[in-house]
C-alpha cells in the first residue's frame, strides 16, 4: 500500500535554502542583461577565431604500450628499417587480360614510389584470374599524418592507369587519408530544426521557443571552438568535434528549456521579470548546474580507463557540457529578464507554463501510479528487463572498410579484394597478420624453427595463406604474414588471434628462447578491443560511485541517489540491448545506411555508459529536485511525489523529445560509430523519460514513502550543504 502523509521532517536539503550563490548570480545578470549577453557573444568569437588560428588536427591513433600487438610493432620498428610507419594497398581492376602487363600499371607504380614519405612499393599481388591485382605501399609517418590533400597526390601517380581504363582504389590504412572528413552541418541543421518545432509546440510563443535554442546554439559554438583550440595541444578522436556538439546542444536547449518554463510560470504567478529570472536561477539554475556536473563527472570518469583515447573523448564532452551550463545560469537568465513580458507576445496558441491545475492529465496519471504502485513497478521493469536481452550476446569488434558507403574508394579496394581469388585475396586480405618471433638467444637452428613455425601457423583454424618466415636484416627476429579466411571485423579471425597467441606461438616455439607476438591493424584493434573491455568495470564503478556521492549531498537522501544509479544502469543496459539487436543482430541497420550486420565499435560501450548515465541523471535530477521542494514544504509523500510528477511532466516530456531529436539527426552522420552513439544516446533518452521517470521513479517512490528521505543523523552532519 503507498505511503500517505509523513509527520517527520528531515533537515533542509539545498533546495530549502534559496540564498546563495546562484541567487545573486541570477541576480545580477537579470539586471545586467545587455552586458551579459554581449560578453557571451565576444566569448563565441574569440573561440572560433582562436580555433581557426589554432587549426587544429585530430587523430585517431591508439597507443596500447604492454599489449603484445604494440611490443610486436615496437620489435618490428626496431629491427627492420622497412617496418614503421604505416602501409596501404592500392588496388587496379580490369574487366579482361592480365592486369599487370599494362604499362599503366607500372608507371602507376613508379609514381607511388616517388611520392613523399614512401618507403616502398610492392611487387603487385595478381589474382587468380589476372583482373586484380595490388600493391602495398609503405610510409614512414601514420596514415592519419599524410592528411587528407594526400589523395590528389595519389590520384595524380596513379593517373596512367585511370587513363587505360583501370579502377584504381585505395584501402588498408590509407581509408584515414581517401576518407572524407565527417560533415555532419546536415545532421545538425535537422536537429535544430527538429528542436525549433518541438520548441514551439511546447511553448505555443515563437520567443519562448527561440530563446533556449539560440542560447544552446551559442554555447554550444563557443564550445566547439574551445575544443579546438584545445585540441591545438592535446590530441583529439576526430568524433570529438561531433561528440561535443550532439551532448552540447541537446543539454543546451534542454537546460534552456526548464529555465524558460520555470521563468514564465513565475511571470504567471505575479513577479517581475528580474524578479522571477533570480529566482529561476536560484531554483532550476541550481538543478541545472547538479545535472550539468553529473554529466561531467561521468565524462571525467572515462579518464579511469587509462586509455587516453577515450578518456580525451570524454574530456571534450565534458568541456562541451561545462559551457552550456554556464549558458544556462548565465545568459539565459539575461535573454530572460530582456526579453521580460513579451516573452508570449508572438504566441500560436494559449501559453502554458509548468501545469495547468491540480486536476489536469499529469495529476490525474500519478494517482492512478500512486494507486498502483507494485504492478507498475513490475511492469516497468519487467520491460526494460526485456529490452536488456540482447545485451547478453554484444560482441565487441572494430567496424572495418566493409561498412563504408558503397562506392568510395576504401569499400571498392575492400570489395575487390575481397572477391578475387588466388594467394593473397579473398575477405582476410583486407587485414593481414604480421607474425613476429623474437628470437632472443637462439640463433642456431633458426631455418628449422622456421620451418616448425609455418607448418603450425598453417594448422590453425581459419587461416588461408602463410608465407615463409624472413629473418630481418640484422637477424634478430622473424617475421610472416597470416591471411585469415574471413574478414576483420568477423568474430571467427578474433578467435584466430586468440588462438595464435594463447596456444599456436606458444607450442611452437616451446623449448627455445624465443618469443612470439601477433601484430598489425587487426591484431591492435582486438588488443584495443580486450583493453576496453577489462577497463569497463573500472569505469561503471568510478561513475557509479561519483554519482552517488553527488546525489547523496544534494537530496541528503541514502535512498534516492541509490535508485537512481540501479534504475540508470538498467537503462543504459537497455540502451545496449537496442543497440546490439540494431547493429549486431542487423534488425533495422539497413535504415542507417549500413548494408549488413556490424559488430559494436570496442569503446563504444564505455563511451555509451558514461553519456547514458550522465544525460538520463538529467531528468531524474529535474524531477526529484522538485519533488524534494515539495517534500520539504508538505512533508507528505503521496502529494510531493504527484504533485513534482505533475509539475515537471510537461517540460521534461518535451526536453526528452528535443534530445531525441538532436541526437537521432546524428545517426545519418557517415561515420558508423557517431551512429552507433547517436542511436544508442536517443534509446537511453527515450526509455529514461518514460519507463523510468513516468513508471519506475514515482512508483518506487510511492512505496517507500518517507524512507526516501532517510539519512543517517551522523553522515547528515558530515556532508558539506550546497547553497542555491
Amino acid at each position: 500500500m503507498p505511503a500517505g502523509s509523513d509527520t517527520d521532517t528531515p533537515a533542509l536539503s539545498v533546495s530549502a535554502r534559496p540564498a546563495g550563490g546562484l541567487t545573486r548570480l541570477g541576480g545580477w545578470c537579470a539586471r545586467h542583461p545587455v552586458l551579459v549577453m554581449a560578453a557571451w557573444l565576444l566569448a563565441l568569437t574569440a573561440a572560433l577565431a582562436g580555433r581557426h588560428a589554432v587549426a587544429p588536427a585530430f587523430s585517431d591513433q591508439v597507443s596500447l604500450s604492454g599489449t603484445q600487438s604494440s611490443t610486436g610493432a615496437d620489435l618490428l620498428a626496431a629491427h627492420s628499417r622497412t617496418a614503421g610507419g604505416s602501409s596501404g594497398h592500392v588496388v587496379f581492376h580490369g574487366p579482361s587480360g592480365a592486369v599487370t602487363s599494362s604499362p599503366s600499371v607500372s608507371s602507376s607504380l613508379s609514381g607511388l614510389a616517388h611520392l613523399p614519405h614512401v618507403t616502398s612499393v610492392s611487387a603487385p599481388v595478381v589474382s587468380d584470374d589476372g583482373h586484380t591485382a595490388y600493391t602495398t605501399v609503405r610510409f614512414d609517418v601514420e596514415a592519419k599524418a599524410l592528411g587528407h590533400d594526400y589523395t590528389r597526390q595519389l590520384d595524380r601517380a596513379t593517373q596512367p592507369a585511370r587513363d587505360s581504363r583501370l579502377k584504381v582504389a585505395y584501402g588498408g590504412d590509407l581509408d584515414q587519408v581517401t576518407r572524407q572528413p565527417a560533415d555532419d552541418r546536415a545532421s545538425e541543421l535537422v536537429g535544430i530544426v527538429a528542436a525549433l518545432l518541438v520548441l514551439l509546440l511546447a511553448f505555443g510563443s515563437v520567443l519562448a521557443a527561440l530563446l533556449p535554442l539560440v542560447s544552446a546554439l551559442i554555447a554550444v559554438g563557443t564550445g566547439f571552438g574551445v575544443v579546438g583550440v584545445v585540441a591545438g595541444t592535446v590530441s583529439f578522436a576526430t568524433s570529438a568535434p561531433t561528440l561535443a556538439t550532439m551532448i552540447g546542444l541537446g543539454v543546451g536547449i534542454d537546460y534552456g528549456l526548464f529555465l524558460t518554463t520555470r521563468f514564465r510560470q513565475d511571470l504567471m504567478d505575479g513577479h517581475d521579470p528580474v524578479s522571477a529570472a533570480t529566482r529561476t536561477t536560484a531554483s532550476s539554475g541550481r538543478a541545472v548546474l547538479v545535472a550539468g556536473v553529473t554529466v561531467i563527472v561521468a565524462m571525467l570518469g572515462l579518464c579511469a580507463c587509462g586509455l587516453g583515447f577515450i578518456g580525451k573523448l570524454g574530456f571534450a564532452a565534458s568541456l562541451a557540457v561545462a559551457i552550456t551550463a554556464t549558458a544556462a545560469v548565465t545568459l539565459v537568465p539575461a535573454a530572460l529578464s530582456l526579453t521580460g513580458r513579451h516573452i508570449d507576445r508572438i504566441a500560436l496558441r494559449r501559453p502554458i507554463a509548468e501545469t495547468s491545475g491540480d486536476r489536469d492529465g499529469w495529476h490525474r496519471y500519478a494517482a492512478r501510479i500512486a494507486r498502483h504502485p507494485w504492478r507498475c513497478l513490475a511492469a516497468g521493469t519487467a520491460a526494460l528487463a526485456l529490452l536488456s536481452v540482447p545485451a547478453l550476446s554484444m560482441r565487441l569488434g572494430h567496424v572495418d572498410a566493409s561498412a563504408d558507403r558503397a562506392g568510395t574508394t576504401s569499400r571498392t579496394a575492400y570489395d575487390l579484394i575481397a572477391q578475387a581469388t588466388g594467394p593473397g585475396f579473398g575477405p582476410g586480405a583486407n587485414g593481414p597478420l604480421t607474425v613476429v618471433i623474437d628470437l632472443g638467444t637462439h640463433r642456431s637452428g633458426t631455418s628449422d624453427l622456421a620451418t616448425t613455425l609455418q607448418q603450425a601457423l598453417r594448422s590453425a583454424p581459419d587461416v588461408a595463406q602463410v608465407t615463409t618466415p624472413t629473418s630481418t636484416p640484422d637477424g634478430r627476429l622473424l617475421t610472416t604474414t597470416v591471411t585469415p579466411v574471413h574478414g576483420p571485423q568477423d568474430a571467427s579471425t578474433t578467435a584466430l588471434v586468440t588462438t595464435l597467441v594463447d596456444d599456436t606461438l606458444p607450442s611452437a616455439l616451446h623449448g627455445t628462447t624465443a618469443h612470439g607476438y601477433v601484430t598489425g591493424t587487426t591484431a591492435a584493434q582486438i588488443d584495443f578491443r580486450d583493453t576496453v573491455r577489462q577497463r569497463l568495470p573500472v569505469i561503471i564503478a568510478t561513475v557509479l560511485a561519483a554519482a552517488f556521492l553527488l546525489l547523496m549531498t544534494v537530496f541528503r537522501s541514502l535512498v534516492i541517489p541509490l535508485k537512481a544509479v540501479l534504475l540508470n544502469l538498467a537503462t543504459t543496459t537497455a540502451s545496449y540491448g537496442v543497440l546490439t539487436a540494431v547493429f549486431q543482430w542487423g534488425w533495422g541497420s539497413s535504415l542507417l545506411g549500413l548494408h549488413e550486420p556490424v559488430p559494436i565499435e570496442s569503446y563504444v560501450p564505455m563511451m555509451m555508459f558514461a553519456i547514458v548515465f550522465g544525460l538520463s541523471m538529467d531528468y531524474e535530477i529535474f524531477l526529484l529536485s522538485r519533488i524534494a521542494d515539495l517534500w520539504h514544504t508538505s512533508a507528505d509523500n503521496t502529494r510531493s511525489v504527484g504533485a513534482g510528477l505533475a509539475a515537471t511532466g510537461r517540460v521534461i516530456s518535451s526536453a526528452a523529445l528535443i534530445m531525441t531529436a538532436v541526437f537521432l539527426s546524428f545517426t545519418s552522420s557517415p561515420t558508423v560509430v557517431v551512429k552507433m552513439l547517436a542511436l544508442g544516446l536517443a534509446v537511453s533518452v527515450v526509455l529514461d523519460a518514460t519507463l523510468v521517470r513516468l513508471v519506475l521513479v514515482p512508483s518506487s517512490m510511492f512505496l517507500l514513502g518517507r524512507a526516501n528521505w532517510w539519512l543517517p543523523d551522523r553522515l547528515e552532519r558530515r556532508l558539506p550543504h550546497l547553497h542555491a
